[in-house]
């Protein structure tokens, strides 16, 4: 699995059709990160760039994941291949329940 960085240029004025397509895209990115292919996905306080760091097999696949967003009629996305990427986790571990 690769990663990848891709940097989302976002419209300067949010339409009623935009703002109406939050909740579904919200919705699609805490699944895509429960299933583990979004990492990180974070947004600048102006609102005029969002960052996305997408695990795939490939730069298509992870396109493929960026083009099922609710707003990607709004975005104007570039992607990166990684050579790394390091952080450190804010979620709690997870239970192991035995």
């Amino acid at each position: 699995m690769k990663n990848y960085m891709v940097c989302i240029q976002l419209p300067s004025e949010l339409t009623e059709d935009f703002i109406s397509r939050i909740p579904k895209q919200r919705l699609l990115i805490d699944e895509l990160m429960g299933e583990g292919k979004i990492l990180h996905y974070s947004l600048a306080l102006s609102r005029s760039k969002l960052w996305v760091t997408v695990a795939a097999k490939s730069e298509k696949k992870a396109m493929e994941i960026i083009n099922s967003f609710p707003l990607i009629d709004y975005m104007k996305p570039e992607i990166f291949e990684l050579a790394f990427h390091n952080g450190i986790s804010t979620e709690l571990p997870k239970l192991i329940m035995n």
